[in-house]
């Protein structure tokens, strides 16, 4: 029995997620999204709160009550952004990761990663310049796809939600089959 416990408290803290989405949070992204007439059924959630080497994105699907993926995030290295301490803005040219909700829609080439990236378009006045900033959702090949905590993976984003090659692939497979956009938060 002792071995029964000591191999269910290795399964918890070395393969579940390291963090969960908080409740409100969840309520919160659902309702703008039905506000929105955006997807309803997944969203992607990125705690900044969370360090970059630790799992903090988040693919929640709202049917199943469940995050269905997570993996690291990178955030903008610009305005005096740190490893331990983002800075957030919106400028334009800033190279830092804007806070705020975001649609996530359009597929087009990336230079990056899988070679595949979506356009996001910010729904808020602390990233509606996101566009025009050419944020976007891709992926970056050195990104490991588990978490690498004490290690960050500062200073590979240029504001961008930065992530592994597989949660690139796994998110796309989501994404690629939606009719509406779909949130994606990027809070602290």
């Amino acid at each position: 029995m002792l071995n029964l416990k000591l191999l269910l408290l290795l399964f918890n803290i070395f393969l579940l997620p390291s963090a969960a989405i908080k409740p409100e949070k969840l309520t919160e992204a659902l309702i703008f999204a039905k506000k929105n007439q955006l997807d309803t059924t997944i969203c992607i959630m990125v705690d900044m709160s969370i360090p970059s080497g630790k799992n903090r994105l988040f693919v929640y699907d709202f049917k199943q009550k469940k995050t269905i993926i997570s993996g690291l995030c990178a955030h903008g290295g610009g305005g005096g952004s740190t490893a331990a301490k983002p800075v957030f803005s919106n400028k334009v040219g800033s190279n830092c990761t804007s806070l705020g909700k975001y649609k996530v829609k359009t597929r087009a080439y990336s230079n990056w990663g899988i070679n595949i990236h979506y356009k996001m378009y910010g729904l808020e006045p602390t990233n509606n310049n996101a566009f025009r900033r050419i944020v976007v959702l891709h992926s970056y090949t050195p990104v490991p796809n588990y978490e690498i905590h004490p290690q960050t993976l500062f200073g590979v984003s240029a504001g961008c939600p930065v992530i592994a090659d597989e949660q690139m692939k796994q998110i796309d497979k989501l994404l690629i089959k939606k009719k509406k956009g779909v949130l994606l938060w990027i809070y602290n």
